[in-house]
């Protein structure tokens, strides 16, 4: 048996079939920050002696404690690319892909001789890591017919001993809970269900989220109409003889979930459905001693039940959210999501019944038509990447961008067929363009398109060949509830790093020579024009890091 056995970009995707280029073996990193490599191996038997071989990977550093190992395994894509592909793509014909991060403990990885396959290596410092050169030094072992064979390859990090701030960008990534407890069949809400929450809570707040999706009623999101996904309501209501009482005990405990885990910031439920706000979202109550839906598909959207209703309950929502110690910076509301042009009147009409009851609260929806926004639409818009030029070209303040599966063509994604550089590269744009905000509709959506049915998203990774694969989720619902990460969950997180090393830079030397530098290295970067490779990221972050040494 041979093994090859050398340290691979963490911008690299390997496929079985095709070698990866080896990279450079020393990095740089700050405290407070990730770094990401991987190593690449192909092992080599005889034709009579195949099958799969276990393996062990293991890492010694002086920072060890600071070092995760993954093994990156393949997942099925019915779907990996939509008819706008614009050739920036790795392929565009199903198969398998690299993207699951599986933790590498003892001998658990499985190996196929003559199929390339990688590891992940994962450093993320913090305040009291050392600063300083040290060696990092990966290994496999494979026992093969009583024969050990072992490769060993080491690469330099420096740690420059300064930290990133703290990440001023608003980011959100829709959280589906429901998901969580249909994935793994537990009662919504039950002692299973809340530990499931957190975990996963933990680690979108672990890779940059911090502002939730909180489901104070279930979300009126991919949804089909007449349809309904499965209730996820953190308060409780009762109605007697037209008068409502609400509970708070479940919103408590989530607030308090999300604090604890790092999130502070709130973004409640949309009040309407989507693609039009023409209906009510799905609202449960014990209703005269019934527990049954009181509003839904068959509500309209503007009616005087729905506003006697939210006249109850956004006063008293929002007097839990202050006694919970919650600001009025800290909370987003959501009328509908999506409104398009021929529901521009219903969604103005749904803002009128229910804005006088929030005053004071940001307002905030996906909103890609500059010409809705200077209609006075939505004062704090959502827009699309691909459709952002109006809004830049007119210098708005505080602008907020999304991507999703609309957005394939020339502009930065995650889908699993794109190449991680261009995943990546959103962080210098959202520097160059000083956004206030990011939103994602798919932390963890685990259903087909419209939550037909549940999937597995470890076997079925496009909604049911709705979306491109990537789009839906960026975590994987692990082994005794672990959650289990991406490639695209780690790059994302290397571009929030990326956004806060220019903030650090720019502290130290001055708006002007970051984004002198950004020039220097890849033009005159826009949400569509951007170099395509990976080396003008790795260039441009180790100048800043350098950089901001020098004034260190």
């Amino acid at each position: 048996m041979k093994i090859e056995w050398y340290p691979i970009s963490g911008l690299e995707k390997v496929f079985p079939d095709q070698k990866p280029p080896e990279c450079s073996a020393e990095f740089t990193m700050l405290r407070e920050d990730q770094l990401c490599f991987q190593m690449a191996v192909f092992l080599e038997v005889p034709p009579e002696a195949g099958g799969c071989r276990n393996v062990r990977v293991e890492a010694e550093s002086p920072l060890r404690n600071w070092i995760s190992l993954y093994a990156v395994e393949l997942v099925p894509s019915g779907f990996p690319a939509g008819n706008t592909a614009d050739g920036n793509y790795l392929r565009t014909f199903p198969g398998l892909f690299p993207d699951l991060l599986r933790p590498v403990e003892a001998d658990n990885v499985r190996i196929m001789p003559g199929c390339w396959r990688s590891f992940w290596v994962q450093l993320r410092t913090g305040r009291d890591t050392p600063a300083g050169k040290f060696p990092v030094a990966v290994s496999i072992t494979v026992e093969e017919g009583g024969e050990t064979l072992r490769a060993v390859r080491e690469v330099q990090v420096e740690v420059i001993g300064a930290s990133l701030p703290e990440q001023k960008l608003l980011r959100t990534e829709w959280f589906h809970g429901d998901c969580l407890a249909d994935y793994y069949h537990v009662p919504v809400f039950s002692e299973e269900h809340w530990m499931l929450l957190e975990k996963q809570i933990r680690m979108a707040a672990d890779y940059g989220v911090n502002l939730i999706l909180t489901p104070v009623f279930t979300p009126p999101l991919d949804t089909a109409v007449g349809g309904e996904r499965t209730t996820i309501q953190l308060v409780d209501i009762v109605r007697e003889n037209g008068q409502y009482r609400f509970g708070f005990d479940k919103l408590d405990q989530w607030v308090e979930i999300c604090r604890r885990s790092g999130i502070n910031r709130f973004e409640i439920a949309h009040l309407y459905t989507q693609w039009g706000a023409k209906h009510c979202p799905k609202i449960m109550a014990t209703d005269n001693g019934e527990y049954r839906r009181i509003f839904g598909w068959e509500s309209e959207a503007v009616s005087p039940e729905y506003r006697a209703f939210l006249e109850a309950f956004l006063p008293a929502l929002t007097g839990r959210l202050r006694e919970l110690g919650l600001e009025k910076d800290q909370v987003y509301f959501h009328i509908s999501d999506e409104p398009g042009a021929d529901s521009l009147e219903q969604y103005l009409a749904c803002r009128k019944q229910a804005e006088d009851l929030i005053e004071g609260y940001p307002i905030m929806d996906a909103l890609s038509d500059f010409a809705f926004y200077r209609q006075g639409v939505c004062p704090r818009p959502v827009v699309a990447t691909d459709h952002v030029e109006p809004f830049l070209e007119n210098r708005v303040e505080n602008l907020w961008v999304y991507y999703c599966c609309g957005q394939g063509y020339r502009v930065s994604n995650r889908f699993m067929a794109m190449p991680s550089a261009r995943t990546r590269a959103i962080g210098v744009q959202l520097y160059r363009y000083r956004i206030a905000g990011f939103l994602q509709w798919g932390f963890n959506f685990y259903n087909s398109q419209y939550s037909l049915r549940h999937i597995d998203p470890f076997a079925v990774t496009d909604a049911d060949g709705a979306f491109p694969s990537g789009d839906a989720f960026l975590v994987y619902p692990g082994e005794d509830g672990e959650p289990w990460g991406s490639i695209r969950l780690h790059v994302f997180y290397d571009a929030l790093c990326d956004l806060r090393a220019l903030e650090l830079l720019e502290s130290l030397a001055g708006r002007e020579f970051a984004e002198s530098l950004i020039r220097e290295y890849a033009g005159e970067v826009t949400f569509s024009e951007y170099p395509a490779g990976e080396g003008w990221l790795f260039s441009l972050r180790e100048r800043v890091n350098r950089e901001i040494a020098r004034r260190v």
